[in-house]
């Protein structure tokens, strides 16, 4: 299931605009913090601060996205898009005991370039029978509909124009209280969040470029996780998981069904 990535309001990221990398995979477990674990992470953990942030997330009505496990969302004017990638149970098939750790990881592809994301996304909905065709211009897009009816465009505000266009709807809503240590070993980051619908959540998380070692990733996730006393056999909700058990149990069931979540 996707993970909540800490990075877009993330302290020390500029306040003026969005992240610039284009491509990078996220590897994440969420763990429950109790007084144990969040002693041991102040005992090893340098406090990076404490800030809030919102997320909204975008899905066609018919949930084509997100039943394909993709996931768009904005925080604080930032687009972000999660997208599957190589599953993590992959790198860990010869190793017993680490493959069972490895099996609560998450590991999503992160597209936080716009145009990326509009290419992306044409591939999914294309993929899902929507066929929607636009083209960027300076202040609008173009549509094409499916039935061939020709170009009409679109008289939406600059940047938001997109959205429409291809029949995208914001479906979910909720603020985060996030606390963000980061640890000696290079890369690793814990966020321990509280969403506003009362869900409190720990997530470990290592960065990599794509193309980069998962298997790294893995394993300091896991010397990590035995750190803080996480239950090695626990799997554990993300806020999202939650969100839509609550808010929506229809698609929650389906996704499930899909072992999505």
């Amino acid at each position: 299931m996707l993970s909540e990535t800490h990075h877009s309001g993330a302290p020390g990221e500029s306040e003026l605009g969005c992240k610039q990398q284009t491509m990078s995979i996220e590897v994440e477990r969420k763990f429950v913090c109790n007084a144990s674990s969040l002693k041991t992470l102040e005992e090893i953990g340098v406090c990076a601060g404490q800030y809030q942030f919102q997320d909204r997330y975008f899905d066609t009505p018919e949930f084509d996205l997100t039943l394909s496990d993709v996931w768009l969302r904005q925080r604080k004017g930032c687009w972000e898009l999660k997208c599957p990638t190589t599953t993590v149970e992959g790198a860990e098939e010869t190793r017993g005991e680490s493959s069972k750790a490895a099996k609560l990881c998450t590991c999503y592809k992160e597209i936080t370039n716009l145009a990326d994301i509009h290419l992306k996304l044409k591939e999914f909905l294309k993929d899902t029978g929507q066929n929607v065709k636009f083209l960027m211009t300076e202040g609008c897009q173009t549509l094409t509909d499916r039935h061939g009816l020709g170009n009409a465009e679109m008289n939406w505000a600059p940047g938001e124009c997109w959205v429409s266009a291809m029949n995208l709807v914001c479906f979910a809503e909720f603020t985060t209280m996030r606390r963000t240590f980061t640890l000696e070993e290079d890369g690793v980051r814990v966020d321990l969040d509280e969403a506003d619908f009362g869900y409190i959540v720990g997530e470990i998380e290592v960065l990599i470029p794509e193309g980069g070692d998962m298997q790294a990733a893995l394993d300091k996730i896991e010397r990590t996780g035995k750190k803080l006393g996480v239950n090695a056999d626990q799997g554990v909700d993300g806020k999202m998981s939650v969100y839509l058990q609550r808010n929506y149990p229809a698609h929650y069931a389906r996704l499930r069904s899909r072992y999505i979540l």
